[in-house]
């Protein structure tokens, strides 16, 4: 095999497509991998410019590669999508890769490290918490409001309705009685794992 100076790496969930050029352009390998066959892949080629879109598993496979010995580098996918020549397919994409991560003008995305994305990590989950703990609250004041339960807006408010379920929700029928109880579980199992996670944002 010639020597493969430049890669185009386009990553997928199980099929990655693989666009390899020598130093004077000529297409050397143009195939996919399965998973599984990334690694020995790689290993066994002698170190060159591998360029990825940063998408989803990016950072990591960068990581990995850059263990390998090999220079990778990412880019917004934005920046990429100017270089495919003919219609959107995994074999284009990784050709598009290839060719953009030579250009000189070319902006690229630093790969991160397991621990920033493990503190990404920290943030992403406790936004989706904080996202799923309001539409809970939503649902709790929709359905209290159809028994003639209502309060004011905002945390102050929830707390009204929560107080006014513990004291006065023997009153509800039983089935009503028992989804509410559940939203309720649901509410402040989000809040502790909420507070969990700024401790530990706190920390880092």
């Amino acid at each position: 095999m010639e020597w493969i100076v430049t890669i185009g790496l386009d990553l997928a969930k199980n099929i990655f497509q693989v666009h390899g050029v020598a130093a004077d352009g000529r297409v050397i390998v143009r195939r996919q991998l399965r998973r599984a066959d990334m690694r020995p892949f790689f290993s066994k080629l002698p170190a060159c410019l591998i360029g990825m879109e940063a998408c989803s598993s990016a950072h990591y496979w960068g990581r990995e590669l850059v263990a390998m010995g090999h220079t990778v580098k990412m880019m917004p996918p934005a920046y990429v999508k100017p270089y495919v020549k003919r219609g959107k397919t995994d074999a284009a994409d990784a050709a598009a890769i290839c060719e953009a991560v030579t250009r000189p003008t070319m902006r690229f995305v630093p790969i991160k490290t397991a621990e920033q994305q493990a503190v990404l990590t920290l943030h992403k989950v406790r936004e989706l918490l904080v996202r799923q703990k309001v539409m809970l609250t939503n649902a709790m004041r929709a359905h209290l409001g159809e028994f003639g339960m209502v309060a004011s807006q905002g945390p102050g408010g929830m707390t009204q309705l929560f107080e006014m379920f513990r004291t006065c929700g023997d009153a509800l029928p039983a089935f009503a009685h028992a989804a509410l109880n559940g939203i309720i579980a649901q509410i402040e199992s989000a809040e502790q794992q909420i507070k969990a996670i700024e401790i530990k944002i706190m920390a880092w």
